[in-house]
């Protein structure tokens, strides 16, 4: 079920906060948990599940393949294994991604080796502008077929392979391409194997990881994973532990925010989701990690963050792979910080739900900070905290989620006027993020 669409406007800065709060539950696993659950045998269990729009569109899809998924209450579900190669649509059948490129990368992967699969796939406005060539082209190599051929956006026709063969793989920055490479080499015949330079997310091994038949990990300088073709795949039984992406948000208004501290409990910690926090540590962030603990092969615990001076931000390529999801936020820290920070190694945020370094310099440029972009580097002018109570910043329908809530942050913490359209788009990813806004003191009004 969709959201029904509203805007936003926000004219007050807010207050300073000390509280205690918890973050919605990480959106990569909740899906992947989902999707493997579906090619397991028996019955996988997942608590704490993201209930977001881009989880209820794998639910959806997932459920249109022959899968049987209960829920038993609130954030708990039962999936019902089909096992490896079973997963089976009526021809033409219609399969709607929605907002989420996770869902569609990850099962394009799953279904590209699936015996006898033709259907048609798309997604909303927003993913249907995202280019899929680097993903119709590695699944190309698997055998599988898109039409009309060299058409790389939805909608697209899929007709997966009956003899799909292993490849090998360079993985780059992309977690989905890896995870999709992955899903597709679980049911193809002989080894898929991937090399990996810079270690991008990697919640689909950790999930895999105990079947040592299907898949074997080897962590050196280059890490390598092998995976063993037409292997069954043994059930998951997990609980989801908190999204660091959406725990930044907090993090950035609290460090921003004077007098302010906050504590996130039950946080994921995932060295491959932390680039955000060990930035910003190096800038002179007080941010603390508490009561870690290791569950599933994933780590997690509790983010303390304290109101703190920081110094411009230096991101270089190396920061790009961990912490993705979190530059909208980091630039807006570095336009309320005084100095220039410089991030580098960032051109594939132009792939993202929009242009993320255009929309982001317009929303900048809005409040008056000056930001320059290079090919694949964006210089920004902060000016450290500052009142906008004077400014206005309009944010049209882009459907990014970040980008909404990226200037919500701004908005609050400098009083600018801001409206949003279409800002229901949050709830694809973060649909508390609007309620622990308004328990941290927040105010916003909504427009149906």
């Amino acid at each position: 079920m969709l959201s029904r669409s509203f805007n936003l406007t926000s004219y007050n800065k807010i207050q300073s906060f000390k509280k205690v709060i918890e973050v919605d539950p990480d959106k990569s696993i909740s899906i992947r948990s989902f999707l493997i659950g579906a090619i397991s045998f028996n019955v996988s269990s997942v608590k704490n599940v993201l209930e977001s729009e881009d989880v209820f569109s794998t639910i959806k899809c997932l459920k249109s393949l022959g899968v049987q998924i209960k829920k038993q209450k609130s954030k708990n579900y039962l999936i019902y294994g089909k096992g490896l190669g079973s997963l089976f649509a009526k021809k033409n059948t219609t399969l709607n991604f929605g907002n989420s490129g996770t869902l569609a990368r990850l099962l394009i992967g799953i279904l590209s080796t699936t015996p006898d699969i033709e259907v048609k796939i798309k997604g909303d406005d927003s993913l249907n502008k995202r280019s899929m060539k680097k993903l119709i082209l590695l699944m190309s190599d698997f055998g599988a077929t898109f039409l009309p051929k060299n058409r790389f956006f939805f909608p697209l026709k899929l007709n997966s392979t009956n003899l799909p063969i292993g490849i090998k793989y360079k993985a780059g920055v992309s977690a989905q391409l890896k995870s999709a490479v992955i899903f597709a080499g679980l049911n193809s015949y002989g080894n898929t194997e991937i090399k990996e330079k810079d270690k991008s997310r990697d919640h689909t091994e950790n999930l895999l990881k105990e079947n040592s038949q299907a898949i074997r990990i080897i962590n050196r300088k280059e890490k390598r994973i092998k995976i063993f073709g037409k292997k069954h795949l043994n059930p998951i039984n997990i609980n989801v532990p908190g999204d660091p992406s959406s725990a930044a948000f907090v993090t950035a208004l609290t460090l921003l925010n004077k007098g302010s501290s906050i504590k996130i409990k039950n946080v994921g910690l995932n060295p491959t989701r932390i680039g955000f926090y060990k930035i910003l540590k190096t800038r002179g962030a007080n941010i603390k990690f508490k009561n870690v603990k290791k569950k599933n092969n994933e780590i997690s615990g509790d983010i303390l963050v304290f109101n703190s001076k920081l110094k411009p931000i230096r991101a270089s390529k190396k920061y790009y792979v961990n912490s993705t999801d979190e530059y909208p936020i980091l630039f807006i820290i570095a336009a309320l910080t005084k100095g220039i920070s410089i991030f580098e190694g960032i051109k594939d945020l132009a792939n993202k739900e929009s242009n993320r370094i255009a929309e982001m310099q317009n929303v900048l440029s809005q409040i008056g900070i000056k930001s320059i972009s290079l090919k694949d580097k964006l210089k920004i002018y902060g000016k450290g905290l500052f009142n906008a109570s004077n400014k206005k910043i309009n944010v049209s329908n882009l459907g990014d989620h970040r980008i909404c809530m990226s200037s919500f942050i701004l908005a609050i913490l400098t009083g600018a006027k801001l409206s949003v359209k279409n800002f229901e788009t949050v709830f694809t990813s973060s649909p508390s993020f609007l309620k622990i806004m308004k328990s941290l003191g927040a105010k916003f009004e909504i427009q149906k």
